[in-house]
């Protein structure tokens, strides 16, 4: 069963550029492992927000991956390059 995921950050206006490119690393690293069917980076119309989706052809490829990308050396942290905490939504097809 597909499983996905659909990540929305805030960043500060003066770190959307950066942003985008630390959520374009890290889908690449997503793209990387296995069982990982898509990974994209979206920016709202409005350039309030980013938007990382990344889909998965089942549970246990979507956590091994997650263990994998987590414990890399890519800048995954939430800080004050941020203005509002994320929104993490957890998917799956039916």
């Amino acid at each position: 069963m597909k499983v996905a995921m659909v990540a929305s950050h805030y960043p500060h206006a003066a770190h959307l550029d950066e942003f985008v490119s630390r959520v374009h690393q890290v889908a690449e690293a997503f793209r990387n492992t296995p069982g990982c069917l898509s990974a994209e980076c979206w920016v709202s119309a409005a350039g309030d927000a980013v938007i990382s989706t990344v889909q998965w052809e089942s549970e246990e490829a979507r956590n091994a991956s997650l263990a994998t990308v987590g414990a890399s050396a890519l800048d995954l942290a939430y800080d004050a390059r941020e203005a509002r905490p994320r929104e993490i939504q957890h998917l799956v097809a039916r």
